[in-house]
């Protein structure tokens, strides 16, 4: 009897797929600054870092094992990465030093798999997460009297890590009608430099709005 309810109830669940768009807050943890040190030199006392704004969007599917829990595997992208504020001095570019300002910009496919309890519309989740990187650039800008003199990117590509792990996890509410929100963080487990020299890690919050079919 115990085994027919539980196939019964696994039964009357559906499996669901949804699309999901946000926005997010990245920064680095560690070493941040250093991860960058073959490509840019800064004067550590007049450099600030901040976090960049970015976006998310991609697709999962729930699939239930059971009347509360269901997995969620998933496939994203996202923008992460970090901003730099000061006294830089780019390899390759002439023009840049006080008051320069650069943003890393880190793009990542990722898959987290989730574990996700619904209780009467509130979630609650967490699971690992494998991101692959899929380009890096430094977004480079400067000016005087303010006029921009200089904006460029330069391709940090081949300086950081392909391949990212880590956890995420989060709260989220599920309506009737199929809507969702969610609200989580990332932490990166893997360092971002090539080289892995420096323990500089991702880090990412997101609010995201979703809808399941």
């Amino acid at each position: 009897m115990p085994l027919l309810s539980a196939l019964g109830s696994f039964a009357q669940s559906k499996v669901s797929y949804g699309f999901r768009v946000g926005v997010s807050s990245a920064d680095m943890s560690g070493d941040a600054v250093k991860s960058l040190n073959d490509v840019i030199d800064v004067a550590k006392d007049y450099v600030s870092t901040g976090s960049r704004t970015g976006f998310y969007t991609g697709t999962y599917v729930s699939l239930p094992i059971g009347n509360i829990i269901t997995v969620e595997p998933g496939i994203y992208y996202a923008q992460k990465g970090y901003k730099l504020k000061g006294e830089l001095n780019v390899k390759g570019v002439d023009i840049l030093g006080v008051n320069a300002k650069a943003q890393l910009q880190l793009n990542y496919l990722e898959l987290p798999v989730l574990l996700k309890a619904n209780m009467g519309g509130l979630q609650l989740f967490a699971g690992p997460q494998v991101s692959y990187l899929t380009n890096a650039n430094l977004k480079l800008s400067a000016g005087a009297l303010g006029f921009n003199i200089l904006s460029t990117k330069v391709p940090v590509t081949s300086y950081f890590n392909h391949w990212d792990m880590g956890l995420t996890g989060g709260i989220g509410y599920q309506f009737n009608n199929g809507l969702n929100l969610m609200a989580s963080y990332d932490y990166g487990l893997s360092k971002v430099d090539a080289n892995k020299d420096f323990d500089a890690k991702n880090r990412m919050m997101k609010i995201g709005i979703g809808f399941n079919f």
